[in-house]
Parts: structure tokens; sequence; C-alpha cells
């Protein structure tokens, strides 16, 4: 990937992830965050798991982020792109909606 591959795809993430290292480790340690996602096996979710990449990446200096971390990273772009665009009406605040989208490291209340 080139570097200026790699810096719209950080961009790119960067926008979608609007929440800190702390407050996704937080979430992710709720019943809410657990309770939501595919479950291959009966085990995590895919965007529980997610979560704790993501977590690893915002705690990553530029120079350290690996090439697998740069496809988890536009991975999480286009699940955040994706999943904002199919939000349900009404108020979304306590909804499986809302939690898929936080176990990405994306508020949609922020």
């Amino acid at each position: 990937m080139s570097d200026d591959d790699q810096q719209q795809v950080k961009k790119d993430f960067d926008d979608a992830v609007n929440m800190t290292a702390s407050e996704i480790e937080h979430w992710l340690d709720t019943d809410e965050s657990k309770s939501v996602g595919q479950k291959s096996g009966g085990g995590e979710s895919t965007g529980h798991a997610s979560g704790r990449k993501i977590v690893g990446i915002l705690g990553k200096k530029k120079d350290d982020l690996t090439d697998a971390d740069y496809a988890h990273m536009k991975k999480v772009h286009g699940y955040v792109a994706r999943h904002t665009k199919q939000r349900p009406k009404g108020d979304v605040e306590d909804t499986d909606w809302r939690y898929s989208l936080m176990n990405w490291g994306h508020d949609p209340l922020k």
C-alpha cells in the first residue's frame, strides 16, 4: 500500500471512529455490547472483536501500524459508512443499531 493510500485509509478511519480507546474499552465491557452482532460458533461477535482491534490500533504510533492494521482500518470505515446509512427512525439511543456501531468505535449520538 502506498503512503498516499495509507494516509487516506488513516483519514477515513479517523473520520469513522469517533470514540476514544478508553470509551471503546469501557463500552466493550457492557452487556449491551456483548448482546449484538454476528457470532460464529456462539463466541465473540465480529463487531466486538473489531472493537478490541480498534483499541489496539488507537494505541499505536503511525509508524508502528502494520498492513493488517491498515486492512482492518479500511474494514472499519466501510462498516461504519454502510451501517450509518441504515439508521432507523426515531430515538436510536437504546437500539441494537447504535450498539453495533459502537462496537466498531462509532457512536452515532456524538
